[in-house]
């Protein structure tokens, strides 16, 4: 503790020799994993073969890494990556050869990948759009719980400055008493992955897209709340009304209350007059 506040001081590497090996790419991989554990377990209470979900799984995972790295370059730093494109990789061949890993993910760019990708695999697959989605929905907020445990980890996505109790002291960034932003969307998150779960089985998400929709309003409306107690993540942002994530969070959530709503009355709908 430094003062009434909580000091955090890890390092990113798990072992000071080994640079490669950070918490980050931990809390990703067990987010990853984590989260097809909670997909193969629908798949089986389903009656579905887990061959279709290494499929799906495959066409996701690269959907997701792919838009978020690009939608962090192209929503947040686009100057800087043309003028050094080589930096868009995650590694670097001069001086010497060196794994630097994907150093900047915006989770929307991530978000848009996984829908592009499920969509490329429905026309693949003829599996019905909203149908996977709901299933994918539930496991995304999972692995997002464990990035914002990556981030913490890294000492990065930092909040504004607080008095309050449970403020943190990145001391690897400053002295000054912060939000734990990180952790506020990773237990949100968390949060609204139980509440998919349970709301999977019951009559008013029987209709494909309800939990989809559902989904798309709570991670990205908690997103947009959180956004007020953390510090701008670029400059330019300054200048808006709202910061970056903000505005990237406005269209999901919209597309997800109509999609919501939607599927709410074609349910009502569909019962049986008393």
């Amino acid at each position: 503790m430094e003062g009434s506040f909580i000091t955090w001081n890890v390092e990113p590497a798990i072992f000071p020799s080994m640079e490669f090996l950070r918490w980050y790419g931990v809390c990703w991989g067990l987010g990853l994993f984590s989260s097809y554990q909670v997909l193969s377990f629908i798949y089986k209470q389903e009656g579905i073969p887990i061959h279709e979900l290494d499929r799906l799984v495959l066409y996701l995972l690269t959907g997701v890494i792919v838009g978020a790295r690009l939608g962090h370059i192209l929503f947040y730093d686009p100057l800087y990556y043309y003028e050094h494109p080589q930096e868009i990789l995650p590694f670097r061949f001069q001086p010497a050869f060196q794994f630097t890993g994907l150093a900047g993910l915006a989770s929307h760019g991530g978000a848009l990948g996984a829908i592009i990708a499920l969509y490329l695999y429905r026309r693949k697959y003829k599996k019905p759009f909203l149908w996977i989605a709901d299933r994918v929905v539930i496991a995304g907020c999972l692995l997002g719980s464990f990035i914002r445990v990556g981030n913490l980890m890294n000492s990065e996505i930092l909040g504004k400055e607080t008095s309050l109790g449970w403020a943190f002291v990145f001391t690897r960034v400053d002295s000054v008493p912060r939000h734990p932003a990180q952790l506020y969307e990773a237990f949100g998150y968390l949060a609204i992955f139980v509440l998919l779960l349970f709301l999977r089985k019951k009559r008013t998400v029987t209709i494909h897209g309800s939990l989809f929709g559902l989904g798309l309003v709570l991670v990205f409306g908690l997103r947009l709340i959180v956004e007020f107690f953390k510090i701008d993540q670029v400059p330019f942002e300054a200048s808006l009304p709202l910061n970056m994530g903000q505005v990237l969070s406005i269209p999901l959530i919209l597309t997800g209350l109509i999609l919501w709503v939607s599927r709410l009355s074609k349910t009502k709908t569909s019962l049986p007059a008393a």
